[in-house]
């Protein structure tokens, strides 16, 4: 199952959404209020309120910029329904286990969801890039800037 471009499950893209939606429609009006009330006191030049303002506003639009592009080149993909449930493919919880026998669980999600802490790693990550395609009792070598890493596919589970 190729994916191409950047695959973000439903849950990812609603969130992209609703950041996006919060910088729009109440972080980014709330600043510019500020900013407007800080430039009519006068200087601008040591005005703190309206140099910070003018700051945010960037950092805000440069954030709204990042998450416009990554929406657009999103492709949604429901992990719900995979056409060989045997394989890893993408939205596959996998539990691995490396040499040492220590299992981990880890969900293969688009980058713009991964959060390595709570197991959800990146399509595009070096671990999830080998594991794609393998299936129970498939052993895959990571490169790591530390050496090579073996895992072990223990389960494939899409629920």
């Amino acid at each position: 199952m190729k994916t191409p471009g950047n695959p973000i499950s439903p849950q990812g893209m609603a969130a992209l959404r609703a950041r996006y939606d919060h910088l729009l429609g109440e972080e980014r009006p709330r600043i510019v209020d500020i900013v407007s009330w800080a430039a009519g006191n006068g200087d601008r030049s040591e005005n703190g309120d309206y140099i910070y303002g003018r700051k945010r506003l960037r950092e805000i639009d440069r954030e709204l910029g990042h998450l416009s592009r990554r929406m657009k080149a999103a492709r949604v993909i429901d992990p719900g329904a995979p056409t060989d449930p045997d394989r890893v493919f993408f939205g596959a919880k996998v539990t691995i286990a490396d040499e040492d026998d220590v299992q981990r669980i880890v969900q293969l999600v688009g980058d713009d969801e991964a959060d390595a802490g709570d197991g959800r790693i990146g399509w595009g990550s070096p671990l999830a890039r080998a594991l794609r395609g393998a299936s129970v009792g498939d052993v895959r070598i990571v490169r790591l800037p530390a050496g090579d890493k073996e895992w072990e596919i223990v389960a494939i589970d899409y629920a």
